[in-house]
């Protein structure tokens, strides 16, 4: 990913433009594997290979932020903001692979919402990514979005109780229980990074609007 023609701050805003589109990309797959449960190991290898882009990005951000001198944004914001993206890709990755490694052999209606909260908030952060190289008004503008993500987190994590309680309150195999459980816990833990990049979006705006 060369970019030497690009102003060396500007490349931030770039890379982290990147990460966002690979991380939408990533939640659609998910949503597609969950809505559409079929072909699963080569979904699953679609998503893992989103999983490789994403770890190039944030390797490229992190290399740029030590050849450079003046940043647009605080270094430690810039590499916080790129971890936090690149946790969620890595957490719905392993959620996916997870399905075929213990040969889940169906989905079910909360993996399915869950999905769909995962897209949402992936959409509402390419948005804000979008916004972060403006300031005044412009950059403010991503205080309501990050505010959708903590709503979206908040309904993640209503929906994954409900599916924890449903898991514990049926007569399913002790086997079905752990496997499910465990899908459930890193499709929350991805809304939570969720939220942990909408938090961080917030602070930048706060620092630089």
């Amino acid at each position: 990913m060369r970019l030497s023609f690009l102003p060396r701050e500007e490349k931030f805003f770039f890379f982290f433009q990147q990460s966002a589109a690979n991380l939408r990309a990533t939640a659609t797959k998910l949503l597609d594997l969950m809505e559409n449960y079929e072909n699963v190991p080569e979904k699953v290898a679609e998503i893992k290979r989103l999983e490789e882009v994403g770890d190039t990005i944030i390797h490229t951000i992190m290399t740029s932020l030590h050849k450079t001198f003046v940043t647009p944004l605080d270094r430690e914001d810039i590499a916080t903001l790129g971890e936090r993206m690149d946790d969620i890709v890595d957490s719905i990755e392993e959620a996916a692979r997870i399905m075929v490694e213990y040969r889940i052999e169906d989905t079910t209606e909360e993996a399915k919402e869950l999905a769909r909260i995962l897209l949402r908030c992936s959409e509402t952060i390419e948005q804000a990514i979008g916004l972060l190289h403006f300031r005044g008004a412009k950059l403010e503008a991503i205080l309501p979005l990050a505010t959708d993500i903590n709503t979206l987190e908040n309904e993640a994590d209503q929906v994954v109780s409900r599916a924890m309680a449903g898991l514990f309150n049926s007569d399913v195999s002790p086997i079905y229980v752990l496997k499910w459980k465990e899908v459930y816990n890193l499709l929350e833990q991805a809304t939570d990074f969720c939220e942990d990049a909408a938090n961080m979006l917030e602070g930048i705006v706060l620092k630089h609007a």
